[in-house]
């Protein structure tokens, strides 16, 4: 639940098209309604951008992307956690993909790294590694909600590069 100054709850807002174009956009449709919505996120929208961008785009370009859409994954869940009335909304989804998407840094698109990085990350969000358990815990506005998932796919990238060093297979 979303708090206000004075430490009351914030009720949810009733929000105009605008905001449910938003809340549409961050749930990405139905996938935030789904149970275990962050999971079912990264498999099905996740995971093909994350493909797509990785054909298309220099490493570069897959890096200002990635800063781009963590940018507006921070003022969407701080949006529509307000709209919502609820802390870190379970309907909101866009935290994940910049988790997926920052542990596929530079690593081969195979089908065992792809498996690999997305039980791998999901695990490490959900066991929230330190430091991101203390950003989970001290910050609630959208930036927190998104930079635990920053650390969960650094700490990912880094392990999947470390496996890649130790199994050089794996990378095709």
């Amino acid at each position: 639940m979303v708090v206000t100054s004075d430490n009351t709850p914030a009720a949810p807002v009733r929000p105009g098209v605008a905001g449910r174009m938003l809340l549409l956009a961050g749930s990405i449709g139905p996938l935030g309604h789904a149970p275990a919505s962050g999971t079912v996120a990264v498999a099905v929208a996740g995971i093909p951008l994350c493909v797509l961008m990785r054909h298309y785009l220099s490493p570069g370009w897959y890096v200002a992307v990635t800063v781009v859409f963590t940018g507006a994954a921070m003022l969407l869940h701080h949006a529509g956690d307000r709209l919502l009335g609820e802390a870190d909304s379970r309907k909101l989804v866009w935290d994940e993909l910049v988790g997926f998407l920052i542990a596929m840094f530079l690593v081969p698109i195979t089908w065992p790294l792809l498996v690999i990085g997305f039980f791998a990350e999901r695990i490490i969000d959900i066991v929230k590694v330190p430091p991101a358990n203390v950003i989970d815990r001290r910050m609630h506005s959208g930036v927190g909600v998104v930079l635990d998932d920053v650390v969960a796919g650094l700490y990912t990238c880094g392990l999947l590069h470390l496996l890649i060093y130790v199994f050089p297979a794996l990378a095709g």
